[in-house]
């Protein structure tokens, strides 16, 4: 049975290393019974409990909770930003944890891939998140861990092709997550 994955991708940017990696992950989803879709989080507005007190919370929330509400998964694919995740998706965690005792993310399973320009492959923005994963009731995937450092040179030159160690590399991590979250899904 394909499980159905949402992925958030932490960089706004269209022409984003985050984005072409998303990109390849939707695609090669489906080799390891993974239906995997982007789910676009760029225009949620910032979370405000004021909103919610006074029923005029944005329906772009209201969507979202019900789009991350019907997954059996989640992959992030994020870019370290000053040793840690981007304002984005932070919100975007915070929209779908409220109103309180209503979040959507209890006990999905959860898979991170981190990158950055740098060596150490956005190890910050990883672990920050997953400490507030661990705060939602998000199981994440512990083992393959996936950094990838100096992504500019994970890409064919003068393309968008990743290039086959760094494919290699992401698939082994889906066949592991697929084979986690069917056994981690709610």
């Amino acid at each position: 049975m394909k499980l159905n994955i949402a992925l958030l991708c932490g960089s706004l940017r269209k022409a984003s290393y985050s984005r072409k990696v998303s990109a390849y992950l939707t695609e090669a989803g489906s080799r390891f019974e993974l239906t995997i879709e982007v789910v676009e989080i760029a225009d949620l507005p910032l979370y405000n409990e004021d909103l919610e007190i006074t029923g005029t919370a944005p329906s772009s929330w209201s969507l979202f909770r019900k789009q991350m509400k019907s997954v059996d998964g989640i992959l992030f694919v994020t870019p370290e930003y000053n040793r840690s995740l981007p304002a984005v998706l932070k919100n975007a965690l915070d929209v779908a944890s409220r109103p309180w005792g209503e979040s959507i993310w209890n006990g999905k399973p959860a898979g991170i891939i981190s990158l950055s320009q740098g060596s150490i492959g956005g190890f910050g923005a990883n672990h920050h998140l997953r400490q507030i994963l661990a705060c939602l009731n998000v199981p994440v995937m512990a083992q393959p861990e996936a950094y990838l450092g100096n992504i500019q040179n994970c890409f064919e030159e003068k393309s968008n092709s990743i290039k086959p160690d760094t494919r290699e590399f992401l698939e082994k991590f889906l066949q592991q997550f697929a084979v986690w979250a069917a056994k981690n899904r709610g």
